[in-house]
């Protein structure tokens, strides 16, 4: 079960952004914090690949394997 109350690191941007502040600097807040995530994004997958033993020769095999169903006959 999820909560919608924000959490306490939520409230904390919340309060750092409750004045108005320049386009300019809102794009650049909103794209670091979107790097942010790309990045955690990147090491989860990474994590994933190594743990699964998932390499470049993996993904190249996998790119030319044909993934389409055969049509019922």
């Amino acid at each position: 079960m999820t909560s919608d109350s924000l959490n306490a690191q939520q409230i904390m941007m919340l309060r750092l952004l409750k004045n108005p502040m320049p386009e300019d600097d809102f794009v650049q807040i909103r794209r670091l914090a979107v790097k942010l995530l790309a990045k955690q994004i990147d090491e989860a997958v990474e994590e994933w690949e190594i743990k699964n033993n998932v390499t470049a020769e993996t993904y190249d095999e996998m790119s030319r394997m044909h993934f389409r169903s055969h049509p019922k006959s």
